[in-house]
């Protein structure tokens, strides 16, 4: 009878760790899919319907990644002992923020509703990762971190399904707000009772205590802080510049989007490739696959080449998807005890150099040709590679393939502590 009660509570277990991912997977779907990657998706259809908002797309851009990296701050402080209060202020900030956009008629409207939206990404992926470490088994918690990191890829493919579902973007940006409402409270009850927010009753280590070794964190900062720079052309401009060279035409701009979160439904790989190669090693090869995707998308400008444009978008969605799954695992080897904290310090450089990216990038749009932009978007993401392949020690791993030296609390010690 023994041996039967501990098969099902080890069923149970797994079936809750991989409902919770799933659910998980579905607020990251709307909040950045959605609510926050959706600006870059709709600029075409946005500057057709609404005019006065087209030279504000890059402001726009600019100001979500500010308010991204402000909830990412508010949640690395809030979500290791509150997580289900982080996932609540997700949904409220993204649901608020994709209403306003539908509502948005002046351009300083449209960047507020935008500034809102984008907050609710920054609250949701610091919560979730506390989350998923409580809820699912230890041996597949990288998966599963994964898994829920690749809900970025399914939102975007529903964003670009909504462009030809919709006669406008109004009713586009009503169906993604209600998304974000629904998805939040799908995972709030979902994880009601099971994901205990005190903190775990671990050995008072030095992350622990409060005394997080904050170099094991400067190396993935400053190479996501490069790469996010050079990312942001075509999470802002993709669409744009593909439509504007005539490559692909404005009514199809939603297969753009559509191939880029095909391609990142590989996300999941991310797991696996970091615990065969290192995050080390396993960004810089991602860093290159963008690299590739901006090749592509330098090719679908200057030839009119649709299959690049399709190619280019596919490879950096594959590319992207896996990059931010990488400073996941990064930031919870780097700090075990406080991963939800580790993250967003590694989000808020990526949506540093994103709000960078998105300003330089609109500032100069019209006065370089767009291969130049390309080259540059290139080049940004080259070195942010290039920055972790040259450099000694990784954070958080000796060495790259080892395991971290202080591991990470198990799911199990997790519950325990919070009885």
């Amino acid at each position: 009878m023994d041996a039967v009660a501990r098969t099902s509570r080890s069923l149970d277990g797994r079936t809750a760790g991989l409902g919770t991912a799933v659910a998980g997977m579905l607020l990251i779907a709307s909040t950045y899919g959605m609510a926050r990657f959706g600006v870059g998706l709709f600029a075409p259809r946005l500057a057709v319907e609404r005019p006065a908002l087209a030279d504000v797309v890059g402001l726009a851009a600019a100001a979500q990644f500010v308010s991204y990296s402000i909830a990412a701050g508010v949640a690395a402080r809030l979500t290791d002992r509150r997580p289900r209060a982080g996932l609540l202020l997700a949904g409220l900030a993204a649901t608020a923020g994709c209403l306003g956009v539908a509502a948005a008629s002046t351009p300083a409207a449209f960047v507020g509703a935008v500034f809102v939206g984008g907050m609710g990404a920054g609250f949701a992926s610091p919560a979730l990762v506390r989350v998923v470490d409580a809820v699912v088994p230890e041996r597949s918690s990288s998966t599963a971190q994964s898994l829920v990191n690749t809900g970025t890829a399914a939102g975007v493919v529903g964003a670009g399904l909504l462009t030809f579902a919709t006669a406008s973007t109004t009713p586009a940006w009503v169906l993604m707000a209600a998304a974000c409402a629904a998805s939040a409270a799908g995972v709030l009850i979902l994880v009601r009772g099971r994901a205990r927010t005190s903190t775990p009753a671990a050995p008072r280590t030095d992350v622990a205590r409060g005394r997080r070794p904050r170099g094991r964190l400067a190396l993935p900062s400053v190479a996501a802080l490069v790469v996010g720079a050079g990312s942001a052309l075509v999470w802002t401009f993709g669409p744009l510049l593909a439509t504007g060279s005539g490559s692909v035409a404005a009514a199809q701009a939603g297969w753009l989007w559509i191939a880029l979160g095909v391609g990142g439904l590989l996300g999941p790989s991310t797991g696996l490739v970091v615990d065969r190669l290192g995050p080390r090693r396993g960004w810089s090869l991602f860093a290159g696959v963008l690299v590739v995707a901006d090749v592509l998308l330098g090719v679908a400008v200057v030839l009119d080449a649709a299959w690049a444009a399709y190619g280019s978008m596919a490879v950096f969605g594959a590319g992207y998807m896996c990059l931010s799954g990488v400073l996941i695992l990064w930031a919870r080897a780097a700090w075990p005890s406080a991963a939800g904290a580790g993250t967003s310090v590694l989000f808020i450089a990526l949506a540093v150099g994103q709000a960078i990216g998105s300003v330089g990038f609109g500032a100069v749009r019209g006065g370089v040709p767009a291969v130049a932009l390309v080259v540059a978007a290139a080049s940004l993401c080259a070195v942010g590679g290039v920055l972790t392949a040259v450099a000694g020690r990784t954070a958080g791993y000796p060495k790259d393939g080892q395991r971290p030296q202080e591991p990470a609390p198990s799911a199990r010690a997790l519950r325990s502590a919070s009885r």
